[in-house]
């Protein structure tokens, strides 16, 4: 049974208040920053920086400093011991756990129940209206969402207190309404065991007529494969005839693209990206046409911009949404209704147009692999790398790395291209070290390294004397302050070295 056009009036209404941000885009902004401060003024961390809900936005970015999650972390710790009023009001009873710091193996990031709903329900409802909106003839209601998820734990055993996965969270707290059009059950979603879950839910969904899709690309794929293994198909069209749409989120799309067009080849099938982080709901594609997305300015979100080029100075320029320029890039700074007070999240976004605000996510402010929800990091690496050497007796001169995107047959790896100066005596025992080590130090590596299901084992490959000394030359950077990047979303550098190698 089809019941799109019995809902679509419900979505169609919201459209209209979001075509306010081609107008109204500082009145917004500085109506939801004003309820935040009027919402958070008997809290501890407002009382530490004299803010009130008579600040404006003047005042405000002059009372409270930048933070990052170090500076906050021991509030944060506190609020996860059960205190209440410290950076939001009351209690905060969940946390999104991500990938982590230089000092620590994950982040808790605290996820407040109007957090749920003026922020990351509000953009779950959103993706779904702004898809509505832009296809008429959609049939979107008349199956089941496939919407996967990771899995939560209870938070130092307090009563109803979880952390997890984001996505875990979402789930957890759904309304009962939701769960009539979505698989699979809460009890399958939440299962801590991916390999477990991945195959419950492939033979799950492929008896049910599913017309749209949620979730990591990565992820959604490994389900995907197993169900056509199973069912023994070609083809996901035949299997569910009237899918429709992929909300996707979480890492970048481009490498995946022509893999889900290979399994997916119904013209009707559209993808829409969304940008749904830890730390809140930030932008849809209100326009499959145009890959910028929309950011959403009427959420529990206030928006500050630092221009790349100032990051990490005692004193960057600091501007709010009116004030950036279109085709800059600036690091994004968030104040939330989870309470996280002039956050730096770490993305880099570059706008391309004003009025209504469009932007596209153009990387992180610190080198990076996340082409599979690893989130690795440079300290991940030199830690690691340290331990190999260590154990094994090598030395390294220089390094990088990059993904093996994944193929036909699923298989995606982490490729090290690395030039000793001492070789260990076994090439493969380093890279197992070397891989172990990235697994204890970072929870999200580990996560897809899991049974070898999203990641499989890193590849080591041996860099000739002398090679990136060639290569920095070939570029006009050898000598001076011009390092090697070390660690890199795409293979665009990689590829250059191993061409020289």
């Amino acid at each position: 049974m089809n019941i799109t056009p019995l809902v679509r009036p419900f979505f169609t209404r919201r459209i209209k208040q979001i075509e306010r941000y081609a107008t109204q885009t500082e009145d917004i902004q500085r109506k939801v920053l004003a309820k935040l401060l009027r919402q958070a003024r008997a809290t501890q961390y407002a009382d530490s920086c004299h803010i009130t809900d008579l600040c404006d936005y003047e005042q405000f970015a002059s009372l409270v400093p930048l933070n990052d999650y170090e500076s906050l972390k021991g509030y944060i710790e506190r609020m996860r011991h059960g205190e209440k009023n410290i950076l939001w009001p009351d209690s905060v009873k969940w946390y999104a756990k991500s990938s982590g710091t230089t000092n620590d193996k994950s982040k808790f990031i605290p996820v407040s129940a109007q957090g749920l709903r003026d922020t990351h329900y509000a953009g779950g409802a959103d993706a779904v209206a702004l898809y509505l909106h832009n296809n008429p003839s959609s049939r979107l209601f008349a199956g089941k969402a496939l919407i996967l998820g990771g899995s939560h734990a209870p938070n130092y055993n307090l009563p109803d207190s979880l952390v997890g996965d984001l996505s875990a969270i979402l789930i957890e707290n759904v309304s009962p309404f939701v769960n009539l059009f979505r698989i699979p059950d809460k009890q399958t979603a939440l299962l801590p065991d991916f390999e477990e879950k991945r195959d419950k839910i492939a033979r799950m969904a492929m008896r049910q007529n599913v017309t749209n899709l949620s979730g990591v690309p990565s992820w959604m794929m490994s389900v995907i494969k197993r169900m056509l293994e199973i069912s023994e198909k070609d083809t996901l069209d035949e299997i569910w005839p009237e899918l429709e749409v992929f909300f996707h989120g979480g890492i970048a799309f481009t490498p995946y693209r022509e893999l889900y067009h290979s399994l997916i080849r119904s013209p009707r099938m559209h993808y829409m990206e969304t940008y749904n982080a830890s730390e809140g709901f930030f932008g849809l594609q209100s326009d499959l046409s145009d890959p910028a997305m929309l950011l959403m300015i009427d959420y529990g979100v206030f928006y500050e911009f630092i221009p790349l080029e100032e990051v990490g100075h005692p004193h960057p320029n600091i501007v709010p949404l009116w004030g950036i320029e279109v085709g800059k890039n600036y690091a994004m700074v968030i104040t939330t209704s989870g309470g996280l007070w002039r956050y730096q999240i770490g993305d880099t976004i570059r706008f391309t147009q004003k009025n209504p605000y469009k932007f596209k996510i153009t990387g992180r402010t610190k080198s990076f692999i996340n082409a599979f929800g690893e989130e690795l990091i440079v300290d991940n690496a030199e830690r690691g790398l340290k331990e190999a050497c260590e154990q094994t007796g090598a030395i390294v001169s220089e390094y990088t790395a990059a993904p093996v995107f994944m193929d036909r047959s699923g298989q995606c790896r982490h490729q090290w291209l690395i030039e000793f100066s001492r070789k260990p005596a076994n090439l493969d025992e380093f890279g197992q070290i070397l891989d172990k080590a990235l697994q204890r130090l970072n929870s999200d590596y580990e996560a897809k390294r899991y049974k070898d299901i999203t990641l499989q084992p890193l590849e080591i490959v041996e860099a000739r004397t002398g090679l990136f000394d060639d290569w920095l030359s070939a570029h006009g950077k050898l000598g001076g302050q011009h390092k090697i990047p070390r660690l890199n979303n795409n293979r665009h550098i990689i590829e250059e070295l191993l061409e020289l190698n």
